[in-house]
C-alpha cells in the first residue's frame, strides 16, 4: 500500500473511536454477497406485479434500466468513500463530517427509523408466509420466531450476520437463474406448450400502458425493489480488508443488476399479460398469483407455488437480518458522532453494539403486535419506510460531490483513491435528478390519487419527518455546511492505516 505525500501532511494518521470498537468480521465473500442480497427481495418476486400492471412490459423495463444505472452510480460513490474512509454509519457519518451535522443527523435518525420499520414489515411477512402453509397458527407468533432467530443471528460476532446474509442470497440467486432458464424456454415454447414471443407486448397496440404516467409511477415498485442495496456502505465499518472488498462487491453489483434484475423484468414481460386481473391486486399473501410462481405454473413445474414461497421466506429472513445489521450500526454511528444516547453505543466483547441491538429487535416486535391489532397493517409499514429509503441514496449522492470537492480542495490526488467511481461528477448528479424526478411524481400520485388518508399519510410521513429533524437540529445546535479545507480527510484513512493488519502504513 502506498503511501500519499500529500495526506501525511494533513495530520497523524488515526482511527476513530467507532472504528475501534467494532470487530472487522467480514470477509470479501460476505460483503459482495451482502451487496447482492440487499438488493434482492420482496420486491422483485412479488412487488413488480404492481408495476407491470401499472406500466406494461416496457415502461416497467425502462424504470428498472434507469433505477438500476442511478442505483449502481450512487454504491460507486458510496464505495469509492467506504475504501477510502471505511466507517460504520456509512452515509450519515458521511454527510456529518464532509456535509453538516443536521443533515447526518436527520439522514441517520430517518435511516434507522425506516429500518426499524422494515423490520417490523418484514417480521410480519414471516408470519403471513409461514401461514399460507400452517393457516391456522396465529401469525404474530412467526413474526416473534422470526426476530428472535435474526437476533440470534446477530448477536454473537458479526461473522453471524456475514454468514446468514451469505447463504440467504445465494438462495436467491439459484432462485433468479433458475426462474431465468425456465423463463426463456418457456417464451421460446420449449416448456409449457405455448410459443410466447412478444405477444404480451402487443396487448392493446403497446407494450407501455398508461404512457409516461404509468412508467413514472412504475419507478416506485423498481426503487423499492433496490432499496437495501445501501446497506453495503454500513459493512464497510466491520470488513477485514474494505480498501479492496468494497469495491470489488460494488463492482460485482452491476452485472448481477444486469443479469438479475433486467433480464428477470424483461422475461417476466414476455409471459405474463400487463391487464392480468391478478396483477394490480397482487398482496404477499397471494404467492400462487406471483409473478415468479406464475412462471413456473406455466411451465408446468409441479409445487411452484411452494417453491417461491421458501424463496420468498429466505427473502423476508435476509430482510429481517439486514434491518438488525442497519438499525444497531447507525445508532451506534449516531451516538459517536455525538447525536444518540451513550448506552446505545455500547458494544459486546466481540464488538456488537447489543443494546441497540435489543432496542431494535423490541420496536420491531412492537409492529408485530400493531399487525395482529390492525388491518392491512404490513402494507401500512411499507408504505412508511419506502419514502425514507430514498433519503440515503439522496444523501450519498450529497456527499459524494463534497467529498470530492474537499479531497480536491485539499490538495490530494484524485489517483491516490483506493477506488475511483466512474464517469464522475455524472453519476451522483444524474442519479440526484433522477432521484427528484422520481420523489416529486410520488409526491404528486399519491397526493392526487383516491387513497385513504391514512394511506397517503403513511406514504409521504417520511419527508416532513426529515425536514422536521434537520431543522429542529440545525436551529438547537446551530450547525454550518463544513467548509471543504475543514474537512478531515486523516482520520481513518485507508491511505494512512492497513486495515488488515492495524497498523499505520
Amino acid at each position: 500500500m502506498g503511501e500519499d505525500a500529500s495526506i501525511t501532511d494533513k495530520g497523524v494518521a488515526m482511527k476513530s473511536t467507532m472504528n475501534s470498537n467494532l470487530n472487522r468480521g467480514l470477509k470479501g465473500r460476505h460483503m459482495s454477497m451482502i451487496a447482492l442480497g440487499g438488493a434482492i427481495g420482496t420486491g422483485l418476486f412479488m412487488g413488480s406485479a404492481g408495476g407491470l400492471a401499472s406500466a406494461g412490459p416496457a415502461g416497467l423495463l425502462v424504470a428498472y434500466v434507469i433505477t438500476g444505472s442511478l442505483v449502481f452510480f450512487v454504491l460507486c460513490g458510496l464505495a469509492e468513500m467506504a475504501a477510502y474512509m471505511p466507517i460504520t454509519g456509512s452515509f450519515a457519518a458521511y454527510c456529518e463530517r464532509f456535509v453538516d451535522p443536521a443533515l447526518g443527523f436527520a439522514i441517520g435518525w430517518t435511516y434507522w427509523f425506516s429500518w426499524t420499520v422494515a423490520a417490523g414489515a418484514e417480521f410480519v411477512a414471516t408470519g403471513i408466509l409461514v401461514s399460507y402453509w400452517l393457516p391456522g397458527t396465529p401469525q404474530y407468533i412467526w413474526g416473534i420466531i422470526s426476530a428472535a432467530i435474526v437476533f440470534g443471528l446477530n448477536i454473537f460476532h458479526v461473522k453471524g450476520f456475514g454468514e446468514a446474509e451469505f447463504w440467504f442470497a445465494l438462495i436467491k440467486v439459484i432462485m433468479i437463474i433458475a426462474f431465468i432458464i425456465v423463463g426463456i424456454c418457456v417464451v421460446c415454447g420449449w416448456l409449457g406448450g405455448v410459443k410466447y414471443g412478444f405477444t404480451n407486448w402487443k396487448i392493446n397496440g403497446t407494450p407501455f400502458v398508461d404512457g409516461a404516467k404509468g412508467t413514472i409511477f412504475s419507478f416506485v415498485f423498481a426503487i423499492y425493489s433496490f432499496l437495501g442495496s445501501e446497506t453495503i456502505g454500513l459493512t464497510a465499518g466491520e470488513s477485514r480488508n474494505p480498501r479492496k472488498d468494497v469495491p470489488a462487491a460494488v463492482f460485482s453489483l452491476f452485472y448481477r443488476i444486469v443479469l438479475f434484475y433486467i433480464i428477470s423484468i424483461f422475461i417476466m414481460g414476455l409471459i405474463i399479460p400487463s391487464n392480468d386481473p391478478t396483477l394490480s391486486t397482487l398482496g404477499l399473501a397471494n404467492v400462487k398469483v406471483a409473478p415468479f410462481t406464475q412462471v413456473f405454473v406455466k411451465a408446468k413445474i409441479p409445487a411452484a407455488d411452494h417453491i417461491v414461497n421458501a424463496v420468498v421466506l429466505t427473502s423476508v429472513l435476509s430482510a429481517c437480518n439486514a434491518a438488525m445489521y442497519a438499525t444497531s450500526r447507525m445508532i451506534y454511528s449516531l451516538y459517536h458522532n455525538n447525536q444518540a444516547p451513550r448506552f446505545l453505543a455500547i458494544t459486546s466483547k466481540n464488538g456488537v453494539p447489543y443494546i441497540a441491538l435489543i432496542l431494535s429487535v423490541f420496536l420491531g416486535l412492537m409492529f408485530v403486535l400493531l399487525a395482529a391489532l390492525v388491518e392491512n397493517a404490513y402494507l401500512f409499514l411499507v408504505n412508511v419506510g419506502g419514502v425514507i429509503g430514498m433519503f440515503s441514496w439522496i444523501a450519498t449522492a450529497i456527499v459524494h460531490i463534497f467529498f470530492r470537492r474537499a479531497y480536491t480542495l485539499q490538495g490530494f490526488d484524485i489517483k491516490s483513491l483506493p477506488y475511483r467511481a466512474p464517469l464522475y461528477p455524472f453519476g451522483p448528479y444524474f442519479a440526484l435528478l433522477t432521484l427528484g424526478v422520481v420523489l416529486g411524481g410520488q409526491i404528486y400520485v399519491v397526493s392526487t390519487s383516491t387513497q385513504k388518508p391514512i394511506e397517503k399519510v403513511s406514504t409521504l410521513i417520511g419527508i416532513p419527518l426529515f425536514v422536521l429533524l434537520y431543522v429542529v437540529y440545525k436551529i438547537v445546535k446551530k450547525t454550518k455546511i463544513v467548509k471543504s479545507m475543514d474537512v478531515d480527510l486523516v482520520t481513518d484513512s485507508t491511505n494512512l492505516i492497513d486495515y488488515t493488519t492495524d497498523t499505520v502504513v
